[in-house]
């Protein structure tokens, strides 16, 4: 823990650049598909109608050919099928873990890769969603955090790793079911905690989630989508008004020293700043409570004051607190705390009234736990560095 690590990594990012061609209505918002529906000579009063009917085919049958939209004449099924496109991102590699965890690698426009990572237990089914390509932050114990930020994800490949998913576990309904929940899913939540800071990459974010969000399609209740952020106070207020959702906070550390080092956007805004800016999110938002995600790391952030100085620090914020076994990959810094220091430092919490479950590591097997995300293309990549130094060698 000597090294002081940046806040953010010396990176260029690359903007999205849209492809020319037919526009890909996945990841329109309502208004935008609207708008384009109109460009493409849709009549205005006509706009609203045609967008519900498309929208039920998109993402409640998960249709992906406007010839089988059906409530669409024929002519205008071709006419669609000129201007736009229904894309999702591409599944290169699916591993499935001993413990039923699949985690998908997924490829995007321009060849990048992300990881998506889908968790079944008795009484939901998670998908661990990614944001953007690689990450901007450093966190010192987080895999993801060594590959360098490439691009921000559009919105339509966001909710294409839901779509993908749901693909996967053959889970659109059938013909003659109705739209919103209807029963038990096996894809019943949603977590935007996979590669990237999703308060990096608000819009693109916020637009997904409305969709996942619509009655009339994907139809996944606010209180089902927890976003995980490390701390971008400026968007934290937006989040809670313009998306409504369930926040998780990186929280790792209870001095600002040791955050510092473990989350280094603490040096931009500190811990005081980070707490202040939580202490409204469940009223604007309506939440019943903020997760504090906390990192179990030996010797560093695990002893008994630690968790004394935690449940001093969220006073007044209606809060869970989930430890998190450090999950290690290659070349980690850091080592897992051992079990009883874990359970220890789960009892003082509880004990100051705060729930303190101890996650159970999933999918290590195939390096699909938290914070082990890092797409297989960065693994086998040499570093720019690396690259550099041997040319000059030569």
């Amino acid at each position: 823990m000597d090294a002081t690590a940046p806040i953010t990594q010396d990176v260029a990012t690359i903007p999205r650049k849209l492809p020319e061609g037919p526009v890909n209505l996945v990841g329109l918002t309502r208004d935008r598909m609207r708008d384009a529906l109109i460009a493409m000579g849709t009549p205005e009063k006509q706009a609203k109608m045609r967008v519900n009917q498309i929208w039920q085919w998109l993402y409640h049958w998960g249709v992906r050919d406007f010839a089988e939209m059906t409530n669409l004449a024929k002519a205008y099924r071709a006419q669609l099928a000129e201007h736009f496109v229904i894309a999702l991102p591409e599944v290169v590699t699916k591993h499935v873990s001993a413990d039923g965890t699949r985690k998908y690698l997924v490829r995007i426009a321009g060849g990048h890769e992300v990881e998506v990572v889908y968790i079944p237990e008795e009484d939901r089914g998670t998908l661990c969603i990614s944001s953007q390509v690689g990450c901007t932050l450093t966190c010192s114990f987080c895999h993801t955090g060594t590959q360098k930020l490439v691009r921000n994800l559009t919105a339509g490949e966001i909710v294409g790793q839901i779509m993908l998913a749901r693909d996967d576990l053959d889970e659109w309904p059938e013909p003659g079911q109705g739209t919103g929940e209807n029963g038990p899913r096996l894809l019943s939540n949603i977590v935007l905690m996979g590669m990237g800071e999703p308060l990096y990459n608000f819009d693109n974010v916020r637009d997904a989630m409305k969709i996942a969000m619509d009655g009339e399609g994907i139809a996944l209740s606010r209180r089902r989508i927890t976003l995980s952020t490390s701390g971008v106070v400026p968007e934290i207020a937006k989040t809670a008004e313009e998306i409504g959702c369930q926040l998780a906070v990186s929280f790792h550390a209870t001095t600002d020293e040791v955050r510092d080092k473990l989350v280094p956007i603490n040096k931009r805004w500190n811990i005081e700043t980070l707490l202040n800016a939580l202490r409204d999110y469940p009223k604007v938002s309506n939440s019943e409570r903020i997760t504090f995600e906390y990192v179990m790391l030996k010797d560093v952030n695990d002893s008994d004051a630690d968790a004394r100085r935690l449940v001093s620090l969220i006073k007044g914020i209606p809060a869970k607190i989930n430890l998190i076994p450090f999950n290690e990959w290659p070349g980690a810094p850091y080592q897992r705390s051992d079990w009883a220091r874990i359970e220890a430092f789960a009892d003082i919490v509880y004990k100051a009234g705060y729930a303190s479950p101890i996650r159970t590591p999933r999918g290590e097997d195939i390096m699909a736990a938290c914070g082990q995300l890092k797409s297989a293309t960065e693994r086998a990549r040499k570093s720019r560095a690396q690259i550099e130094a041997e040319t000059k060698a030569g």
